[in-house]
């Protein structure tokens, strides 16, 4: 039977050359556009490593025309204990401009002995903000009043971060980067305080870079310019525009904005997903012309072949045997496309390209393997029905 269908394809080599090709194309827009779909699904699914609930991020620029770090360090800590004595306020947390679900990043590189990490997100924050954010310290611990005596500049790591430097082993302790050099300990980097679970600072689609959190000190507090408040569950308007009134009144000059963190989360995660509409719209046209493409030719390659299916039909085959004969043929160029499709895709996950998982590809291959056969199956149903239907006299008087 097989044999039989390889030999009627051969010899009809030239009229499917276009179709393979036709084919071969649908094959790798959706694998593009699975292999998107696959990466955000994969992102989403994990835990978000930190609470957005009952948060709000407040934004400024420093106006203190005093340069003096400790004034800076003195009137920022007042405003902070001024507003966690605000009725709704349980917690509040300086930090740099890349906060949660802000279009902000700051990276450096790192490097434990002879293994070098680039893309570190790096944060600046004070002991508060795990607090703030339910973030969970795994290892170690977070910042705390004995580091302000340390003359050893602490950082609390993800666990990222942690996997690329140490595997397995235990980063606690450890000294890590060449960038940060503090008075005494010349020579050697920072040390790891503690090890924090992954937190998607970037939204829900979006995937998980090493981190690094290091503690601001005086000099520091000229820059951070956002404001994370944990408030407590039903403040509303009121609330925000008391905070808004003490950080004005405190802060004269200063540009703020009250933002709710499940604002801006959702905000960044419609962003994210702009370019997966787009290309699945883009997907979505060109496949219905592929299928268009595919379903005229099929219909042209039957209507030329009406005097060999009525000859079929003449000497006892049924409907259904001619019918299923055609859907087979196309499978099989399926085939053939899929083949020259999956060469070019599997180089994907060997070479590493876009540094993306494995598992990604293959479910990106996987699923575009199945819906080229389920769309070739539905563009050659109908001609082969429409074959089916010849009446042998008809056909061979036409012949």
């Amino acid at each position: 039977m097989f044999r039989h269908l390889f030999t009627l394809i051969w010899n009809k080599k030239g009229q499917h050359v276009l179709l393979i090709i036709e084919m071969v194309v649908s094959f790798f827009v959706l694998f593009a556009v699975f292999t998107l779909m696959a990466f955000c699904f994969n992102n989403y699914r994990k835990p978000m490593g930190l609470t957005d609930r009952d948060v709000w991020i407040a934004t400024y620029n420093n106006t203190m025309e005093t340069n003096d770090s400790d004034s800076l360090l003195t009137f920022y800590e007042t405003l902070r204990r001024t507003v966690a004595t605000l009725p709704h306020v349980e917690g509040v947390s300086y930090m740099t401009s890349n906060a949660p679900f802000a279009n902000s990043t700051i990276q450096t590189g790192t490097q434990y002995r002879d293994i070098k990490v680039t893309g570190v997100d790096i944060y600046r924050t004070d002991m508060h903000l795990a607090k703030v954010l339910g973030m969970v310290v795994t290892e170690g611990r977070w910042f705390d009043n004995t580091d302000k005596a340390s003359t050893t500049q602490g950082v609390v790591i993800n666990e990222t971060l942690r996997e690329r430097l140490f595997g397995n082993k235990n980063a606690v302790g450890e000294f890590i980067g060449e960038d940060y050099k503090s008075e005494g300990n010349k020579g050697r980097g920072p040390r790891v305080l503690g090890v924090v679970k992954d937190a998607k600072f970037k939204g829900d689609y979006s995937t998980v870079s090493p981190a690094m959190f290091v503690r601001a000190d005086s000099t520091d507090y000229k820059w951070l310019g956002s404001m994370i408040v944990k408030v407590a569950p039903g403040s509303g308007i009121a609330q925000e525009g008391r905070l808004y009134n003490t950080l004005s009144r405190t802060m004269k000059g200063s540009n703020i904005d009250v933002q709710h963190l499940t604002a801006q989360r959702s905000s960044i995660n419609n962003l994210a997903l702009v370019p997966l509409i787009v290309s699945s719209i883009v997907a979505g046209f060109l496949i219905i012309n592929v299928a268009l493409g595919l379903f005229g030719v099929l219909w042209y390659t039957i209507n030329k072949r009406r005097g060999e299916i009525g000859l079929r039909r003449a000497i006892g085959a049924t409907g259904s045997s001619v019918s299923g004969q055609l859907v087979a043929e196309s499978l099989i160029l399926s085939t053939f496309a899929i083949l020259i499709g999956l060469f070019f895709a599997m180089q994907f996950p060997l070479l590493h390209v876009f540094d993306l998982a494995t598992g990604i590809y293959l479910t990106a291959i996987l699923l575009s393997v199945v819906s080229v056969y389920v769309l070739v199956f539905l563009c050659a149903i109908y001609p082969g029905r429409q074959a089916a239907a010849i009446y042998p006299a008809v056909a061979l008087h036409e012949d």
